[in-house]
């Protein structure tokens, strides 16, 4: 398959199951939602060392907030519940408590109850108050700047993670800025996150090292610079950068949407703005149970 001068590879990218969340930052603006959000949402790239994944999936306006105030939904990922509910309730308290005019507020109804607000309220030693609203419980804590208002509890349901692909380009500026156009483009879609930073990773791995305390390691098939140096080098002499984009999602279907906008978007750059290839990461189908296939995506 080729789209505008660009070659779609016949590969699959490999996700598995994850458990995810959505919660809702409101602020007294957008300025301060986002900078909650934003630290809420930090050091969440890939449960490889971080724990969590996580990131901003949009800003919302007034009329979509549940305070009627400027807000910002952020979504986590992780490969567990007990995993997921300790990172929410660690970065909810640490990040938007104490960040100043902000609130908290479940993103999903439905799903499996965690805390949100629930267990935050001790913080206010015994001053806290509970006010229950429409079936939905909220817990009003004191704080030096008035209070902090957070829903005790938001939903978690199964979600995937480790969608992905690989944008092949003749330069390292003309792959981010194939990637740049792509994430433009992915955010729109709802339900999805890139967590890495800008929603880019230029150190895409592969599963397993040569070194026994290492699970991943460099994905040497795709590394310019190992073209002479690897037998499993799956890059021309024309590559010179590869940069990844990963998704994760609630459905197959949110995934299947941001992969073919983003694939797209880099497509429309295409041939001659420097782009060759788009591949994907995927490990003989032993990583995950979820298999994304490039050219079905696109057909």
């Amino acid at each position: 398959m080729i789209i505008n001068g660009v070659t779609i590879d016949a590969t699959f990218a490999e996700a598995f199951p994850m458990k995810g969340t959505r919660a809702i930052i409101t602020a007294q603006n957008e300025k301060w939602a986002m900078i909650a959000a934003q630290a809420m949402t930090g050091f969440a790239t890939s449960v490889i060392a971080c724990g969590c994944e996580a990131g901003i999936e949009r800003v919302l306006t007034p009329d979509e907030t549940p305070d009627g105030r400027p807000g910002v939904a952020i979504m986590i990922f992780a490969m567990g519940g007990k995993g997921l509910a300790k990172q929410l309730e660690t970065r909810a308290g640490q990040c938007v408590l104490t960040s100043p005019t902000s609130a908290l507020f479940a993103g999903i109804d439905g799903g499996i109850r965690i805390p949100l607000g629930k267990n935050l309220r001790y913080f206010g030693d015994g001053f806290q108050t509970a006010k229950v609203i429409s079936g939905k419980r909220y817990w009003r804590i004191p704080v030096m700047d008035g209070e902090f208002l957070a829903e005790a509890t938001t939903g978690q349901v199964d979600a995937i993670g480790g969608g992905n692909f690989l944008v092949l380009a003749q330069s390292q500026p003309q792959a981010l800025a194939a990637c740049e156009a792509a994430i433009e483009e992915m955010k729109k879609i709802p339900n999805v996150i890139m967590p890495f930073p800008g929603g880019v990773v230029r150190s895409g791995s592969k599963v397993g090292s040569k070194y026994k305390a290492l699970g991943a390691s460099t994905n040497d098939a795709f590394c310019p610079t190992l073209k002479g140096s690897t037998k499993k080098t799956d890059l021309s002499p024309d590559i010179e950068s590869v940069m990844e984009i990963v998704i994760d999602g609630l459905t197959k279907e949110d995934i299947d949407k941001a992969m073919r906008v983003g694939i797209q978007a880099v497509c429309d750059l295409g041939a001659e703005n420097g782009i060759r290839r788009i591949s994907a990461g995927n490990y003989g189908g032993k990583l995950g149970p979820f298999h994304f296939h490039l050219q079905e995506i696109m057909a």
